[in-house]
């Protein structure tokens, strides 16, 4: 046990006494060395030379470490930054569209010389085609009734079907129980816009087009006017399928229609009859 003891100290005070000597003979001219000297300098320089090494990849290693972590604080704060930016750019974006939109309405409400009621859309059906819409009147309005006519800036929205204070439920032209009465723009043909009802698709159909009409995939139908129910030249909807048979009386005429009802968020609500003639704006599509 003292043995032990004794080796113990022996290592301890060699491991502190080498590099002293080694520092001591390294200082001095080769000249001067001992022996003894130059036994602990070819011993000892070995180690020493390892453990500079191990002591500057230990310093490397610590350093790149920190400059890691300031990386990735750096791109962490970047990220942050850029999530926001976007963010704004979207809200930017979006309050962009919304200004022209309600600017085109505008447009559309200073065209249409009558009277109109504006509101917007608080509800929809579940159903991804949806055939109803419920709005909420910008204003005070006691004269809203059934069966009036409901547009936004792209064209004919519905009908309003009933309504309760200031909420209106409004169906949609697509809604099999709607029709409008029609003209091709281009030609002039008469039709009657009635919709298909179909769960799957927003679609209208067209009739009473006659066999000798023409009109072809992409013409847009409007207002006529007809009956002073529709302001006239609101645009309905663009032609997407003709079937001419050859028998029958009419074509068979397949329209989608000209507002997309999914992102459908203000309405004007026609409360008078409107002029005979199609309104400025109407004119110039």
């Amino acid at each position: 046990m003292n043995l032990k003891r004794y080796r113990d100290f022996v290592i301890v005070l060699l491991a502190l006494a080498v590099p002293f000597w080694f520092l001591r003979a390294s200082m001095r001219d080769p000249k001067q060395n001992t022996g003894a000297d130059r036994i602990i300098i070819s011993i000892a320089a070995p180690i020493q030379y390892a453990a500079a090494t191990l002591a500057r990849g230990l310093s490397n290693l610590w350093g790149d470490y920190i400059y890691l972590v300031d990386v990735k604080e750096d791109n962490a704060k970047q990220a942050s930054q850029i999530a926001r930016l976007r963010e704004r750019v979207r809200k930017l974006e979006a309050l962009e569209e919304e200004n022209r939109r309600l600017r085109r309405l505008l447009d559309l409400r200073q065209s249409l010389r009558t009277d109109v009621v504006s509101a917007q859309v608080v509800g929809k059906s579940t159903n991804d085609f949806f055939r109803v819409v419920r709005v909420t009147l910008d204003r005070e309005a006691r004269d809203i009734g059934s069966n009036l006519p409901v547009l936004s800036a792209d064209g004919v929205v519905g009908t309003t079907l009933k309504s309760s204070g200031d909420t209106v439920d409004v169906r949609l032209v697509v809604d099999g129980g709607s029709g409008v009465d029609v003209v091709v723009e281009r030609t002039g043909a008469r039709g009657f816009v009635r919709g298909t009802g179909d769960e799957s698709k927003y679609s209208c159909s067209v009739e009473y087009v006659q066999r000798t009409d023409e009109i072809e995939v992409g013409d847009l139908l409007v207002t006529s006017g007809v009956g002073r129910r529709f302001p006239k030249g609101i645009p309905v909807g663009t032609v997407t399928q003709v079937i001419r048979r050859d028998f029958g009386i009419y074509q068979q005429v397949y329209v989608a229609p000209s507002v997309d009802f999914s992102r459908l968020e203000e309405v004007l609500i026609v409360t008078t009859t409107p002029p005979e003639e199609a309104p400025p704006q109407a004119q110039r599509r």
